[in-house]
């Protein structure tokens, strides 16, 4: 049995940190209770009884973040307590309305026992991060080879065949029959490696000031070229991909990165008129853009009969939750199923549906906290690289959250992402995973405490120093 003031770093004179794994262990385990009698609830309001697949569920969500559990334990003791919980908690409601809506006639089903198995791919990836980086900094040494990696990734789809890479309007996905990968998924992650090693490597470009106009220190015009190629390859995202939500999401990480970098606002306030200026471009030029945007300023439009509605995803999903009202109407008391895509793009307003405003509000505030708890490591690890790659992690999982969110509550146009841990999708929960085994790791570092330096050794006041004979050579 190990000493306990090992364990906790106070050994040798380091401060003592306590590892609070056993804090994160109970809340799995109360995350656990809490799934399982949701998913207890959906049967007996779809079935009016418990079925084999109920046992199935609860069992596999408890084994597989009991391995997580564990897993953080061994290689990351010291990460964050409440990150893995969180996580568990938003991936645990995502397969109660998937379970859901299993029961009910839904176009695809059943989705559950695939998220399953995602969510052990994700668990399974999510171990070996942690397992093979023992050090985030390691990362910052392959800053430009995942930054080429990642662009190919994220233009792959766009330059294949549309047989084979189009869906519901957007080149994302690369379809090989047996298995769909959607790349720009983990081509995030590697661009946050990139960018957070380029700024860190980079960071004068940002800080110097060129000339104050108005009261503002505007950058040099020979410091723009990293957000004129961030914006550039947006628009291009556009372009080949017919995706405004990749775009969205890539374009906004580079400039909360550079602001995290820089601390001047001048930065996003540049970045924002150009990415107005890229989608007054797009929704001039592509028709898939209109019909978007078209659909969000009237969702309520009338259309020819024979005409597809492409207002129609939009309009049930809000009137399933004005539907469901503050309070909800209960879990397997609803209609989520009428709703396209609801098991996807649209589990959101689902949810809404059924567990009412309160449950989507406790929603928001689970991924707020996660969204915080990794600022809070951002905030507390020692090198700029471990702060700028902490900081984009986090504000990916925000971002995302807001740009599918702000789609289905018709606050900004539909886009084609879908929630973190939430939806179904096999890429998506594959690359959050890794995403979160990163977070961790920089947790691990942040908290993990410091060995007390060395004392130097004294040396003698010369007064008391020996008196050595020099021989002058002959």
């Amino acid at each position: 049995m190990s000493d306990p003031a090992i364990a906790t770093g106070a050994a040798g004179g380091a401060p003592r940190v306590t590892t609070r794994r056993g804090t994160e262990l109970f809340m799995l385990v109360f995350t656990a209770i809490i799934i399982t009698s949701a998913l207890t609830v959906v049967e007996l309001s779809q079935e009016q009884t418990v079925t084999r697949e109920l046992l199935f569920y609860g069992l596999a969500f408890l084994v597989l973040y009991g391995a997580a559990h564990f897993a953080v334990r061994y290689f990351a003791p010291y990460a964050d307590p409440l990150i893995l919980p969180l996580v568990a908690l938003i991936n645990g409601v995502g397969l109660v309305m998937l379970h859901r809506l299993d029961l009910a006639p839904v176009v695809g089903a059943p989705y559950t026992p695939k998220q399953i198995l995602f969510t052990t791919l994700g668990v399974i990836m999510f171990g070996l991060v942690l397992w093979l980086i023992k050090d985030h900094r390691t990362l910052s040494q392959y800053g430009y080879t995942c930054g080429f990696v990642g662009i190919a990734l994220l233009a792959l789809p766009g330059v294949l065949p549309a047989s084979i890479s189009e869906a519901n309007g957007a080149k994302l996905w690369i379809n090989l029959g047996f298995i769909s990968i959607q790349p720009g998924e983990f081509a995030k992650i590697l661009l946050l490696v990139f960018f957070a090693s380029f700024l860190v490597s980079k960071r004068e470009l940002f800080t110097t000031a060129g000339k104050r106009f108005l009261g503002v220190d505007w950058p040099r015009p020979r410091d723009l070229g990293p957000v004129l190629f961030a914006w550039l390859l947006s628009i291009g995202i556009v372009v080949l991909e017919k995706d405004l939500g990749t775009s969205l999401l890539f374009f906004g990480i580079v400039l909360v990165m550079i602001y995290i970098a820089t601390e001047r606002a001048v930065w996003v306030g540049l970045g924002v008129t150009m990415f107005a200026l890229g989608c007054v471009i797009a929704f001039n030029l592509f028709s898939h853009v209109q019909v978007r945007v078209n659909s969000w300023l009237d969702p309520m439009a009338r259309v020819a009969e024979g005409e597809s509605d492409p207002s129609y995803q939009l309009r049930t999903g809000l009137f399933g939750m004005a539907y469901g009202g503050i309070p909800g109407t209960g879990l397997g008391s609803g209609m989520p199923n009428i709703t396209p895509l609801s098991f996807s793009d649209f589990i959101i307003p689902a949810l809404g549906e059924e567990l009412g405003l309160i449950g989507l509000v406790a929603l928001l505030m689970a991924y707020l906290l996660l969204m915080m708890r990794g600022l809070r490591s951002a905030l507390a690890v020692r090198d700029s690289f471990g702060k700028l790659f902490a900081g984009g992690l986090s504000f990916t999982i925000a971002l995302q959250l807001f740009v599918v969110a702000g789609g289905v509550t018709g606050l900004i146009p539909m886009t084609g992402l879908t929630a973190p841990f939430l939806a179904a999708g096999g890429s998506s929960m594959l690359a959050n995973y890794i995403l979160v085994a990163l977070l961790l790791r920089i947790s691990d570092a942040a908290r993990r405490p410091q060995a007390p330096a060395k004392p130097k050794p004294k040396q003698a006041p010369i007064a008391e120093a020996h008196t050595e004979l020099v021989e002058r050579p002959q």
